[in-house]
């Protein structure tokens, strides 16, 4: 797949990273921090996983399926613990995360059938 074809991925990735990072430094402004440790954790994590699937989309990368698997577990468990908090930041962070994960299911399924499909045809 050319990084065209991830286009939309990379975008949702793009998106949910921002939206993480100022979800964790909003975090750090609330009136008790220290209560938001695991979302300011998650938020941190799922940033940088976003990140890097980004620019693995955006390289061609050949551990794009595995990568895209991963970010959307992290953007799951980030979007599951933002959506326990009310706070706009975290309400905007959790659904960044869930079109993330969204996106990137569907990238590393498409993905990792076309990695299956080329290994076959180089194996006849």
């Amino acid at each position: 797949m050319s990084h065209q074809q991830f286009a939309s991925c990379i975008e949702a990735c793009n998106a949910c990273a921002t939206a993480c990072e100022h979800c964790a430094t909003a975090c750090l402004d609330e009136k008790d921090p220290k209560a938001m440790a695991r979302c300011i954790r998650l938020d941190l994590d799922c940033s940088a996983i976003c990140r890097l699937a980004a620019a693995a989309m955006a390289r061609g990368s050949e551990q794009v399926s595995a990568i895209c698997a991963l970010c959307a577990e992290i953007c799951e468990a980030c979007a599951e613990e933002c959506g326990r908090h009310q706070m706009d930041h975290c309400q905007d962070c959790a659904t960044a995360c869930r079109r993330c994960a969204q996106e990137c299911r569907s990238l590393g399924q498409a993905a990792g059938s076309s990695v299956r499909q080329g290994a076959t045809a180089h194996a006849h």
